[in-house]
């Protein structure tokens, strides 16, 4: 007898018992017992759980730890009274040597190899989906009546032992103008992945066709749905596969252990909490999500740097949330190579201004505290001037560590897709975001200026080469400061440039960069 019933609306504790006794003709468990947490399950051998644990406590977002079972104990009493996690899944998988060997609707059979194995109840998205509804917001897997869509993607998880794996994650298609809300609802519910990870072109997670879901089954966007990404518990399945233990089980993607707890209800948080959701990108489309507290703290700094006590023009060159995007751009870069240098004092050794090579090695000693790799590209007459500072960073302790100091000369017309990429090959970049601060830009006549109308392309190397590469490269965004208009990556802002700025018509920089950040040096201009 097949029990097809409303299966929203019944308590866990039915729900088990039915599945149980193997009376569900249903494939998932999405939309099951609406308002309850649900589980992805790992079983493995003892010998594998310490480690195992820890790898979940690294990767917290895709494996929050619920439950962990003693040696052959099948039951969980703080996620269910009357629970058998041989028999309460809908569907298992068999994993052999980190090969999938059959699925099976009951692990009874094995009731002596899980005598010594450990069972991991980890959270699970559909956890989440009542939230987005009471919210007002589609959860298209459940009114399209299928699993939802589980991808591999690009993105490593931290690695313990023998588990190393790249993420899954969970894709629901979201209405634009739904984003905050979906972020709001499902931020504050971490036992369930919490916020989505990444929101929107797929391809900036390695995700070639979203049609082709590694795990579970395509859902299809309406049309201004936007593709959302959640960290996924399936990432314990690749995880299972990378160990390549001789036996061990995992829910089948999609039916989940249903446990009796209920979903925390969101905490209500003051308005400065609240996550803003910010389009970063059109090309290739993505949305960054930020507290309403951080970005108006960016968005003072924004206005404080943009001060002009020297009354040039500057103001007429400020782009609203220029910066607040950049950072949130910046956020999202695993990998970020920075460039500076303007020479300026034709009489000295070497001929730099002296806020460009300061401000880049402030940004580089950031990004490092960040742990993100960063590199910084400049002339090569300025090599020995940076190493310089770079040596005297470390041993000050602004610098963990040195970084890579890197000259850029063009031999061929591949030569920036060389440089930004392995073997010029777009689908692997080297460095997910450009900073250039300070640094000349060349003019529409193809030469570099300084202020005052003086051609000094002589002194410089063509870096604006590996900006205008970057626009080609899918995901790899840029970012340009400066304080004149001359710099590059003013591009963006040449117009007013030669509008309002002193000579503006002749030494407007002419490449653009994504984002254009204009930073007054105050210390600068009191001694102009």
């Amino acid at each position: 007898m097949l029990l097809t019933g409303n299966l929203k609306s019944l308590l866990p504790q039915a729900l088990r018992r039915i599945i149980r006794c193997n009376r569900l003709s249903i494939s998932n468990t999405s939309g099951m017992a609406e308002g309850y947490k649900q589980a992805n399950v790992v079983i493995l051998h003892k010998s594998l759980a310490d480690d195992f644990e820890k790898f979940c406590h690294a990767n917290k977002g895709p494996l929050p730890l619920l439950y962990r079972s003693k040696p052959g104990d099948w039951k969980c009493p703080s996620l269910s009274s009357d629970s058998d996690i041989r028999t309460d899944c809908l569907q298992y998988r068999l994993y052999e040597y980190g090969v999938c060997t059959g699925s099976l609707k009951s692990l009874k059979q094995y009731a002596e190899q899980l005598k010594d194995m450990v069972t991991f109840y980890l959270g699970c998205s559909f956890s989440f989906e009542k939230a987005l509804q009471n919210a007002g917001i589609p959860v298209r897997n459940v009114e399209q009546k299928c699993n939802v869509s589980m991808y591999k993607t690009a993105v490593p998880c931290y690695s313990i032992s023998t588990f190393c794996c790249n993420l899954v994650v969970t894709m629901r298609p979201i209405p634009a103008n739904k984003l905050e809300a979906t972020v709001l609802a499902t931020s504050e519910l971490e036992e369930s992945h919490g916020a989505p990870v990444h929101m929107g072109n797929p391809g900036l997670l390695g995700i070639q066709d979203l049609s082709k879901p590694d795990y579970g089954d395509p859902v299809h966007l309406h049309p201004g749905d936007i593709p959302v990404f959640w960290a996924c518990g399936v990432t314990g399945v690749e995880a299972i596969i990378s160990c390549r233990s001789p036996l061990a089980f995992t829910h089948f993607p999609g039916c989940m252990f249903v446990t009796d707890l209920k979903n925390d209800d969101i905490t209500v948080r003051s308005s400065r909490e609240v996550p803003q959701v910010h389009c970063i990108s059109q090309n290739p489309l993505h949305y960054s999500i930020v507290s309403a507290e951080a970005a108006q703290k960016i968005k003072t700094l924004e206005s404080l740097i943009g001060i002009d006590p020297g009354d040039r023009g500057i103001i007429h060159l400020h782009r609203q949330d220029e910066l607040l995007k950049s950072c949130l751009s910046i956020s999202h870069a695993r990998s970020v190579l920075i460039t500076t240098g303007f020479p300026t004092h034709f009489t000295y050794e070497p001929p730099e201004e002296n806020d460009g090579p300061p401000g880049a090695f402030a940004i580089a000693a950031m990004l490092q505290a960040l742990e993100k790799d960063v590199a910084i590209v400049t002339d090569q007459r300025a090599m020995n001037l940076n190493r310089k500072i770079m040596e005297e960073a470390v041993q000050l302790g602004i610098l963990k560590i040195p970084i890579p100091l890197l000259s850029y000369q063009k031999e061929s017309t591949d030569s920036a897709l060389m440089f930004l990429c392995e073997n010029g090959n777009c689908g692997r970049p080297r460095f997910d975001h450009l900073i250039a601060i300070e640094r000349a830009g060349m003019a529409a006549d193809g030469n570099y200026y300084n202020a005052r109308k003086v051609n000094i392309k002589h002194l410089v190397d063509p870096i604006d080469e590996l900006f205008l590469a970057a626009k080609t490269i899918p995901g790899v965004t840029t970012t340009g400061v400066g304080d004149g208009g001359n710099e590059l990556g003013m591009g963006k802002v040449k117009d007013a440039v030669k509008k309002y700025i002193k000579n503006g018509d002749v030494i407007a920089c002419d490449v653009e960069a994504d984002f254009t950040i204009v930073a007054v040096n105050q210390l600068q201009l009191q001694q102009e």
